[in-house]
């Protein structure tokens, strides 16, 4: 056969990753302010796009949506105008009725308050007017608000850094100025736990000092407050302290030199070092834990955030459960038509601010259509997660199943790429507490009896409870718990517990049994 160039029409379909598409997905997997950031952006940049208020948002739900919701019992609202409407005819009736018979009442019971002390005829004057209208200008202040807009934090005293509280000490401690560049050198190295981290030999070349000098600048700083600072090592930092204690004795600073020992409870080996006997030793513990490993984080400014939760759970009055999402974490956004038919009339003759004003009409109805579906996907998730895990939320960590995205994925009918975006970063309010959504997803772990599997967080759960109930003469080895959690029907390996126990922070049961043994006699039983 003789090869030949042709030409051929064919059509086909393909799927295409379009930046508007791309864009849709990762609206899944941002968090609350993340989404936040973006949405501001597009609406700085796109004149057609307005933030609503929270008081005029309402939350889209079509009557397939209302449908499902309710065959899960996960209502998302109730018609409460009529309520509303009568209880308020109500109160005006009852207004009505009453006003005229409370004023008869007060003329005769003489109930009139109105001016206790008839002889002073003067206006009621503030005894700090200069105050009065400090408070009226304020945000929330003035006669009759309700001072929504009062913020408290306005008047929080400003909080010191660990920088600021060292400076304030270096005028009292070094007097040439020397040695206060060098001081104010070394604060600026410090980390946030008040460790000092530089190379004296380094820093000295920097300065053009000597090392000796450095050497002599920091053991003064050393000695400022909070007591612990400027140290170099977590020994270096308890000695310091104990040495502003005057408990730095050789003992103690035999202690301090082999901390390793303490933290894998080698008690043994530490009475031997210090040369102390055991009431002696835990003694020095008990004084080690009045310590401060990290002197400089009192001193933190930064605020911790609280979690706005995407979902809330909660009760129904016919025993199922009630999901909504939550209106403060869902954005508030509308396209301004009106404007955009405004600003044609006025554009018709001018084929590129047409072209720029439908684009932006485009961008407009596209993002508002992505965060509807995404409040949808995030909906159907949540719901199916509750309806999973019912009996969590009835009784516990102990009842958690084993859910893995497959399940859910198939029950809404989505991928599990899907299921994966939606649940990353996203939280749910419930009645045992905020939870991630990929809380709820855990690996299953067979039963012993052919049962029902287990969800390796309520093992987890059940391990962290027997350790904790545990006593000093009946320390539980791993083998102990598989034992015991084979009897409540979780087949489960020693290795498996092993692997839980060191993810949970908890030591092995021989250290366990040293330090239970050392409080119990500490405390004299």
């Amino acid at each position: 056969m003789a090869l030949s160039a042709s030409l051929h029409l064919r059509q086909s379909q393909s799927l295409i990753m379009t930046p508007q598409l791309m864009q849709s997905i990762q609206l899944l997997q941002m968090t609350h302010l993340e989404l936040n950031q973006f949405i501001a952006q597009e609406v700085e940049k796109n004149p057609l796009l307005e933030c609503q208020s929270g008081d005029e948002m309402v939350i889209p739900q079509d009557r397939a949506g209302r449908e499902e919701a309710a065959s899960l019992s996960v209502d998302t609202g109730s018609d409460t105008g009529s309520d509303a409407d009568e209880a308020g005819t109500q109160r005006d009736l009852y207004d009505s009725a009453t006003s005229s018979t409370g004023e008869r009442l007060s003329e005769q019971l003489d109930a009139d308050f109105a001016n206790v002390f008839p002889d002073d005829t003067t206006p009621q004057r503030a005894d700090a007017p200069e105050l009065l209208g400090q408070w009226k200008s304020m945000p929330g202040g003035g006669d009759g608000d309700n001072g929504e807009g009062y913020d408290l934090d306005d008047f929080v005293a400003g909080r010191k850094t660990l920088r600021e509280a060292l400076l304030e000490q270096l005028p009292f401690a070094l007097g040439t100025p020397g040695d206060r560049l060098i001081a104010q050198h070394l604060i600026d190295q410090l980390d946030e736990a008040g460790y000092l981290h530089a190379d004296l030999r380094e820093t000295a070349a920097r300065l053009g000092a000597a090392t000796e000098d450095v050497t002599r600048v920091l053991l003064v700083l050393q000695q400022f407050d909070p007591p612990g600072v400027f140290a170099r090592s977590l020994s270096e930092c308890l000695a310091i302290q104990l040495r502003a204690r005057d408990r730095l004795d050789p003992a103690m600073d035999a202690l301090v030199a082999n901390l390793e020992l303490l933290a894998r409870r080698d008690f043994a080996s530490l009475k031997k070092i210090c040369g102390v006997d055991e009431e002696d030793l835990i003694d020095m513990l008990a004084e080690i834990r009045k310590l401060d490993p990290k002197p400089g984080t009192s001193f933190e400014t930064c605020v911790s955030e609280a979690i706005i939760p995407d979902v809330t759970v909660r009760a129904a009055p016919n025993g199922s459960w009630l999901v909504e999402l939550n209106p403060d974490a869902l954005p508030r956004v509308l396209v301004n038509h009106d404007y955009f038919a405004e600003i044609s009339r006025g554009t018709q003759k001018n084929s590129a601010d047409q072209a720029f004003l439908s684009e932006c009409l485009q961008n407009a109805n596209w993002l508002t259509r992505s965060l509807d579906q995404r409040a949808r996907t995030i909906m159907k998730v949540a719901s199916e997660i509750v309806r999973q895990q019912d009996a969590f939320l009835v009784n516990g960590v102990d009842h958690l199943r084993p859910l893995n995205l497959r399940i859910v994925a198939d029950a809404i009918k989505m991928h599990e790429s899907t299921v994966s975006r939606v649940t990353s970063n996203k939280y749910m309010l419930t009645p045992r507490g905020l939870f991630e959504l990929k809380y709820f997803f855990t690996v299953s772990i067979g039963s012993a009896e052919n049962g029902d599997a287990h969800s390796a967080e309520s093992v987890r759960h059940r391990i962290r409870t027997m350790i904790n109930q545990e006593s000093a003469g009946a320390v539980l080895s791993d083998d102990d718990i598989v034992e015991s959690l084979k009897q409540a029907g979780v087949d489960i390996a020693r290795r498996t517990v092993a692997k839980y126990r060191e993810a949970m922070n908890i030591p092995s049961s021989v250290q366990r049994r040293r330090e239970k043994r050392a409080l119990a006699k500490a405390a004299g039983f």
